[in-house]
This record gives structure tokens, C-alpha cells and sequence, in this order.
């Protein structure tokens, strides 16, 4: 039911699926960045997910194949994902794309690739507007890695808080060090810790989402030493939670997936509480019994897990009402 075609633009891979029956209007244009720590995955491993979204969405999916880290060097994937969705937003009428129904997606870091994107593409006045940002289980932010998901969920599979720590380090083609220090918060100084209070704290967390296993971290002091080694996570290209309002409140409407079994489970629901103070509208779903990384195994058969199929079908029919 889709034509599939690849092209690269900028030495960057595309995968583009559309529906094969001619369009009766102008479709919708969805850019889909996968998730993969920034180090791993593929346009073939997410195959699945965007076939589903083109053909129940009647929608053209833009897949992107960005250029992995440690070998492509960080941050060189944001460049990519912007790069190729201003090639997509230039190129809309070759695919009978409506330029009023662009949406920008993705799923883990692949989700914290379409957040900057979006966030940097507020002030392109010369391109189509996003219509919606579609945010599957984002990690959105390394100042804080003692939120209640990551005390809850540090041992739960495929994503450890140990194991972000590791792939932090990989991402920025850094040797891991301090990695106890880095799960203390040592690598934020005092000043960040109380400007940023006010958006990454368990504050901000509803407190249904405290009661399976949280205590409130004591204070750990500073270390500029660890700063050092790791300050790329308070960059606002790996900490878009940080954007400043004047930027959030021009984002487009949102659409925000947690699950309840994954260390980044409060990235999003800090990310839905600040977009919502700001007047954004968000679309929230939460899976109760959905982990990290689950929507990598949809569309496997007996592999695949009836929450990843339900968040799926929500996603598709959010988008079919915008």
C-alpha cells in the first residue's frame, strides 16, 4: 500500500513512505527521527513504526537516518534532523505535503532531536509552521538524574540510570569517568541547580508518580571537576527542558508519550507541565505498563507487546484529528 524511496540529502539518508492510491487533497508530512541513544539504530530497525503511521495515517513519513555518534561527532545529529526537515519543508508540493499539517517526531533522543528542532525552527519565518510535535518517551534533560523515574526505574530494562550514564559518555565520544558523581547531580553547579528549580524538580512530578519507591535526594555538593568532564549536558541542544519561555510558549501543539517502567518517564511529564504554563496545548498518554524502548519491538509479532500496540494507536489517531 506505500511507495517507499531513498535519497540522501547532505550525506544524510532518507527513507520517504507514501500512500501508493493518488492523493484526493494534500496529505499530512510526518518526520520521524528514531531513537537509539544517538549511538545506535537505523531507518530499517524503525521500518515498522513509520509504515504503520503512512498507511493509517494516509500521511507521507520522512524517516531519518542521521549519522550516528561516537563516529559522527556530536553535535552533528541535530544538524542532520534540521537539515533534513528544511529539505522536507522546501520540498512539500513534490510529495502533496499541506504545509499547514507538518508534524516533527520521534522517540527517545530521537524525540530529544524533534524538541530542538522544533524549538530552533520558531524563528525560521520563511518556512512552513510545525503543526504538532509527537514526543514518544523523550529524554530531555541531564540535570537531574535523581527524579522519581530514575530512582524507580535505575534497574528496569533496556534503559538502567546506570546505562544512560554510559551512553551519555559514548554519545559525546567521551571517556566514562565520575559516573557515581554524575548520579549524585555533582555535575551541576549551585547556581543552575536553583535558576532551573523551578522547571527539572520532583516538585513538578504529580505525586501518584512518587509513591512506588521515592525519597527526596539530600543535598551532594559541587564538583567542577565533573562539571568539566561532562557540562555538554546542560546545553540546551541535550537539555531542551532549559529553553527559555520565550521560546516554549511559541511551540506548537504537542503530543507527549510516557511509560511508567522508564528512567525518562519525568523528562516528559516536566516537558507536558512546562509547555502547558506556557499555553501549549498537549495531548498526553501515559503507559501504565509501558517500559523504555518498547516500540521498538511493534510490529513483531509475538515478540511485540499489547502496550507498544496501543500507544501506537493513539499516536495514529492523534495525528488523524489534527
Amino acid at each position: 500500500k506505500l511507495l517507499i524511496k531513498d535519497l540522501k540529502v547532505d550525506e544524510v539518508p532518507l527513507r520517504i513512505y507514501q500512500p501508493k492510491r493518488p492523493p484526493t487533497a494534500k496529505r499530512r508530512g510526518i518526520l520521524y527521527f528514531h531513537g537509539g541513544a544517538g549511538t545506535f539504530g537505523s531507518i530499517r530497525a524503525f521500518e515498522r513504526i513509520c509504515r504503520y503511521i503512512a498507511r493509517e495515517c494516509n500521511s507521507v513519513v520522512v524517516s531519518v537516518g542521521y549519522r550516528l555518534a561516537p563516529e559522527h561527532a556530536y553535535p552533528g545529529q541535530y544538524f542532520d534532523c534540521l537539515n533534513a526537515t528544511l529539505y522536507f519543508m522546501r520540498n512539500f508540493e513534490e510529495y502533496h505535503v499541506d504545509p499547514t499539517l507538518i508534524i516533527i517526531s520521534g522517540d527517545s533522543c530521537g524525540a530529544n532531536f524533534a524538541t530542538v528542532i522544533c524549538q530552533i525552527l520558531v524563528n525560521k519565518r520563511d518556512l512552513p509552521k510545525v503543526r504538532a510535535q509527537v514526543l514518544l518517551y523523550p529524554g530531555l534533560q541531564g540535570l537531574d538524574f535523581h527524579l522519581p523515574s530514575y530512582q524507580q526505574n535505575a534497574s528496569v530494562p533496556i534503559l538502567s540510570r546506570n546505562l544512560v550514564i554510559y551512553f551519555c559518555f559514548r554519545y559525546l565520544n567521551k571517556k566514562p569517568s565520575f559516573l557515581e558523581d554524575i548520579l549524585q547531580n555533582c555535575h551541576v553547579p549551585e547556581s543552575m541547580k536553583l535558576k532551573f528549580k523551578k522547571w527539572v524538580s520532583a516538585d513538578n512530578i504529580p505525586d501518584e508518580f512518587k509513591i512506588r519507591g521515592y525519597k527526596p535526594q539530600t543535598s551532594t555538593s559541587y564538583k567542577p571537576e565533573v562539571h568539566e568532564a561532562i557540562k555538554e549536558l546542560l546545553a540546551i541542544t541535550f537539555s531542551p527542558l532549559l529553553a527559555e519561555d520565550s521560546v516554549i510558549c511559541q511551540l506548537p501543539e504537542s503530543y507527549i508519550v510516557t511509560c511508567e517502567f522508564d528512567v525518562l518517564r519525568d523528562d516528559g511529564l516536566l516537558y507536558k507541565k512546562r509547555l502547558e504554563d506556557n499555553g501549549v496545548q498537549v495531548t498526553w498518554y501515559h503507559s501504565e505498563r509501558g517500559f523504555h524502548g518498547i516500540l521498538a519491538f511493534f510490529g513483531y509479532g509475538i515478540f511485540s507487546f499489547l502496550s507498544g500496540k496501543r500507544i501506537m494507536d493513539n499516536i495514529v489517531n492523534y495525528i488523524n484529528r489534527l
